[in-house]
């Protein structure tokens, strides 16, 4: 089990606004569910999954903006992919919530 972050960044898109692009992403990110689970966040967006799987939706959402007429995209992601025992962003978050409880 694996969790990505990632942010797809439009380039071109003639406006600040990519709102546009972000839904259409999670259109995408849509007919994974059951297989993937995402979160968007304000900056970016989390998927977690099995590793190949997650690198092959990363690929398909990279070419949204592309689909969608632009000329470039840039794509950044960070992987964090465990593998003494399954991490989940659930149990991240728990992890961190139990400690803030100890204060």
């Amino acid at each position: 089990m694996a969790i990505i972050d990632v942010t797809v960044i439009p380039v071109g898109t003639g406006t600040p606004s990519v709102s546009e692009y972000v839904a259409e992403i999670h259109r995408v990110l849509k007919r994974y569910e059951g297989r993937v689970k995402y979160q968007l966040t304000p900056m970016s967006t989390l998927i977690e999954g099995d590793l190949t799987e997650l690198l092959q939706v990363v690929r398909e959402i990279h070419e949204v903006p592309f689909e969608k007429g632009l000329q470039r995209v840039c794509t950044n992601i960070r992987i964090d992919d465990r593998r003494d025992k399954e991490s989940t962003m659930e149990k991240k978050l728990k992890a961190v919530e139990s400690r803030l409880s100890e204060m």
